[in-house]
């Protein structure tokens, strides 16, 4: 039998999923906290139980996305032992969490058409803090093994990363065909490793000396 705090718990997770879903196939401004209730099958005043206000469902949509894109991403990069490679299942997990979950980008850009500072971008920024020192990791080791173009701004290719998805994403979202994603996504990390790494006969050389 569930206790108090675990039903809320799981009435503020199922919230969260039909907003998710809501958000995907509409404005995020046009989803209402009727809609809300409809979906999850709860009265529109008991939504307000579980949560305090509507802003407060969508910063919870922000904190699942960081905690469960964050647990993707560094999944897809322990999996990989050559920082490159890692780089790659990182941007393949990224892309695979924007198919699956199309709802999150929907939020995010709504929000960033506000000029004023918001808890939400607050939230959002952390996440792609997170993200940033995860990349800059990678790009580190990379660097360490010389497989990066001498020269390269860290910054920068995390920079170029993010914005490398970002665009997929902002394209698939305007075309209304998220799932072209994933066969966009290979070419266009192929694309931005060309454009930071070592040169051929480096890397190799490189890879023939690492033991």
């Amino acid at each position: 039998m569930n206790t108090p705090k675990q039903s809320t718990e799981l009435r503020q997770a199922s919230l969260v999923a039909a907003a998710l879903a809501l958000a995907a196939v509409r404005s995020p401004a046009e989803v209402t906290t009727a809609a809300l209730a409809q979906a999850v099958g709860i009265t529109q005043g008991a939504v307000f139980r579980h949560f305090e206000s509507k802003e407060a469902i969508w910063l919870a949509v922000i904190d699942f996305a960081h905690q469960d894109l964050l647990a993707r991403l560094h999944a897809a990069a322990a999996a990989q032992v050559q920082p490159l490679a890692a780089l790659r299942a990182v941007f393949m997990a990224h892309v695979d969490f924007v198919v699956e979950q199309p709802g999150v980008p929907r939020v995010i850009f709504q929000e960033l058409q506000h000029p004023e500072d918001t808890p939400l971008k607050a939230r959002v920024r952390r996440l792609m803090q997170a993200y940033r020192t995860l990349l800059t990791g990678l790009l580190q080791r990379a660097q360490a093994a010389q497989l990066l173009a001498t020269g390269t701004d860290l910054q920068a290719a995390a920079v170029l990363f993010i914005g490398s998805v970002q665009g997929l994403v902002m394209q698939s979202l305007l075309s209304g065909q998220v799932g072209a994603m994933r066969s966009l996504a290979p070419a266009v990390f192929d694309l931005f490793q060309q454009a930071i790494a070592a040169p051929p006969t480096r890397a190799r050389r490189t890879q023939e000396t690492t033991p």
